[in-house]
């Protein structure tokens, strides 16, 4: 079932954090409304997946980053 990605939409490892969020918030309103056929819902599924990844991706990035400042700033107030 391989199926090629729609050139229309943005590589999703492109997307910011904001971008991701607000294309998830779209395909989980269109999945709501449940006027797609089956096959555009799937479709739109798995968009919804690699979207949700992107953002936690996006959120551990930012959680390592905090955690490094919180470790270097104990660090300096330590010496």
């Amino acid at each position: 079932m391989g199926r090629v990605a729609d050139p229309a939409l943005p590589d999703v490892a492109e997307l910011s954090y904001e971008q991701a969020r607000d294309e998830l918030v779209r395909v989980v309103t269109e999945l709501e409304q449940g006027a797609a056929t089956l096959e555009q819902s799937l479709q739109l599924w798995e968009r919804g997946e690699a979207l949700a990844a992107r953002c936690e991706q996006w959120l551990l990035g930012a959680k390592e980053r905090l955690d490094r400042a919180r470790a270097a700033a104990a660090e300096g107030a330590d010496s």
